[in-house]
This record gives structure tokens, sequence and C-alpha cells, in this order.
């Protein structure tokens, strides 16, 4: 491939269409760099992103302590396998164990398998009769088979059948049905402190507080699914932090590794030994190069103070985009912690994500009606203002 030369998109469409399977639904655009807030096609168009790497981007696009660190570390150890002792790994078990509930970890590639895990361990942990783990409606919990079956949307499921058995689920924010839900099958309880895929959905007050007396009074181990909310996005490391409930196990990804591929399950250390030698693994999990990428992201948020900055981002948004709200009628609901950020309209948001692409605006609609902004903690308050700049004229517009 030339290095002088890239593709025009157009060229790269056609490219796609002859060789790559035709799985995702994607943008006529060959994005070709990446820098902060920031990316570019091959055409040398630049546009705003505020669904940066769709939330794996949380330092933005090439934070450049990531990059050195990976830089560096492609030229000493690259990969080993798991039955050897890798000292950054460890390192990186420490540095998350320390920001979170003193936890220990097991490390893999991507959210689905964190979550993979997690619905393993809570098998193992229990009696073989106590098999069933409730999960939520509008909960996403990953791809793979056993994730897709935990993730409670019928849409997700259509031609997969039959789903891996022993998940029921309950309505999201509801106590009553979770625990009539619960019998002597179950083992565990697992859910999204916010749900980000089912439209940004924050756990009402006291929902969270449930599920932790549900657990302890059923001897059932509480899950989080924060692959989308943690690392800092929601302006503390954690979301569970923000709502005073420890889980048993929480699960990580997306942002964990400052773009680079990297996933990890965090368990309480008298529930880890259940995950014993054989019954789990991951060939690439916790890899010298995620190892090294997840360090300098977690030692990059603390030295530049990117927890407090994305509190104060958060507010940003919450203000423009509340006053938007009371501009349309086209605006139902506004919905922020930190930068994950919901805007459900009365509309369908497709068209509205095209209007800001022809803008140079990149932002995501999910569910059908909510617009789903995820951008980086470092994002300045400038680029910020401009984004609700952008998002408020289109949808005007619309209105």
């Amino acid at each position: 491939m030339s290095k002088t030369r890239h593709l025009s998109s157009q060229e790269t469409v056609e490219l796609f269409q002859r060789y790559v399977i035709p799985n995702y639904t994607r943008y006529p655009l060959n994005i070709v760099r990446g820098e902060g807030s920031h990316v570019w096609d091959s055409e040398g168009h630049r546009y705003l992103d505020l669904f940066p790497g769709w939330g794996c981007a949380l330092l933005g696009h090439c934070p450049p302590p990531v990059v050195e660190a990976v830089r560096d570390q492609l030229g000493t150890l690259i990969h080993v396998p798991n039955t050897w002792h890798m000292e950054l790994q460890g390192m990186w078990a420490k540095l998350l164990s320390e920001r979170s509930f003193g936890g220990m970890a097991f490390f893999c590639n991507s959210g689905t398998e964190a979550n993979e895990a997690a619905i393993k361990l809570a098998r193992l942990h229990t009696p073989p009769e106590r098999y069933k783990i409730i999960t939520f409606t509008g909960g996403f919990h990953g791809r793979t088979l056993g994730s897709t079956s935990a993730t409670a949307q019928p849409k997700f499921h259509q031609g997969l059948g039959p789903l891996v058995a022993g998940f029921v689920y309950a309505p999201f924010g509801d106590l009553e049905a979770t625990r009539k839900l619960i019998d002597a099958e179950t083992c565990a309880i697992l859910v999204e402190p916010i749900q980000g895929e089912g439209g940004v959905r924050i756990a009402p007050d006291g929902f969270l507080e449930g599920l932790r007396q549900l657990a302890d009074e059923h001897e059932l181990l509480l899950m989080f699914d924060e692959v989308q909310t943690g690392c800092g996005r929601t302006g503390h490391w954690f979301a569970y932090q923000h709502f005073g409930v420890t889980p048993d196990v929480m699960t990580l990804s997306k942002a964990l590794c400052g773009g680079v591929a990297g996933g990890a399950m965090l368990t309480k250390p008298e529930i880890a030994p259940s995950l014993r030698p054989g019954m789990h693994a991951a060939t690439f999990g916790g890899n010298p190069l995620a190892a090294r990428a997840g360090i300098a992201a977690l030692e990059m948020i603390e030295q530049n103070k990117l927890l407090e900055h994305t509190r104060r981002l958060g507010e940003i948004f919450r203000q423009r985009l509340t006053a938007l709200r009371e501009q349309t009628e086209l605006v139902q609901d506004v919905r922020v912690l930190g930068v994950m950020i919901g805007i459900e309209l009365q509309v369908p948001g497709a068209p509205l994500v095209q209007a800001c692409l022809e803008r140079r605006l990149l932002i995501n609609c999910t569910q059908g009606n909510v617009l789903r902004l995820l951008p980086a903690m470092n994002l300045t308050a400038a680029e910020a203002e401009e984004g609700c700049e952008l998002l408020s004229e289109v949808i005007l517009a619309a209105g």
C-alpha cells in the first residue's frame, strides 16, 4: 500500500464491496487519520468527532502517552502466553484494583469477552443447579452467543436461536419484577448502571441499591457491566462510584486501553478462585501491548486531571442541551453523566445523524430516536461548545 497516497473514499467503498463481508452499515468515508477529537478523511475533510471509536477513544484519537508507550513496547516484547508471569500485566491489574474495589483481574480483548468471563464465573462460583442470571430489558452485553443471550433485546436474537439457556429478563428499574424472578436456580444479576446502547438510560434512584440488597439476601453475585461507563467516562473511575453500590464483579473494555483493544473482568478476591485453571482463557488477553496502553491511559487520566475535566464537560453539555430542550418540542429528554450523553427525540434520529455528518460532526443514534454522544474526556470546552452549536442547529432545523 502506498505511503504517499490514500485511496479515495469511493475507491475504498468499492474495495469493501468486493472483499469485506457487509455485516456493518458503513458511512461512505475513508477515515485515514485522527488526532484528539478530530478525524480526517482521504479527501482531507476534518470532522469533529463526538462519538470517537464507538466509545473506545475516551482519550481522543492517538493520545500521545498511549502512542509512545505502545511504540516503545513494540520494540521490546509483543506477546507472551499467559502460562508465564509478566510484570506489566500484574502492574496493570494492581492499578485497576486500587482505583476500584480492591479486586483481582482477568484480562481479555473486548467487552463481550469480559461478560463471557463474568457469566462463567457466576456459574462456577455457585452449585451446578444454580445457573440462571437475571438481566434487564434494554441492556446490551455483547455479540458472542452467551452475551447475546444475556442481552434482553429481541432484535439481537433474530435468527440465532436456540440461545444459551439460563437468562431471564426483568424491566430495567423494576425491583419488584426482579425479586419475582429469583428462584433456587438463580446465581447472579447482571446490569449496566447506565444503559448505553439502550439509550443512555441512567439507573433510577434506589434501583442499584435494591439490587445489592436482593443479591445479598439470596446469595447472588451482583455483576456490573461497565464496558461503556468505565475508566472515567462518567467523571468517576467507574459508574458504580456515583451510586455508592459496590458490585461483586465488574466488566470493562472500550476505553480501557486508550483505543487499543483490551478487556477485563474484575472480581472480589474471595470470588476470584472460582475461575479456576482450565475453565476460561483469552490467548491475547493482557498482552504486553494492551498492558502498556492500559497503564498509560490510567496515568494520563490522573496526570491531566481528566476526571475533574470530565465533570466540567458534563455540565457544559447539560446546560447547552437543556436550553435546547426548552427551544424545541423535538427534544423529549436530555440525559447526561460526565461525557455519556443521550438526547431523546420525538422523531427518528438517523436523519439528524446524517445532517450532522454533512456539517462534519460525528454522533450516533441508538434505539431509533436517541442521539448518543460519547465524546473524549479531554475534549476542550471550546470543542464542546462548537459541537453543541452544530447539533443545536441541526435539531432546530429539523423542527
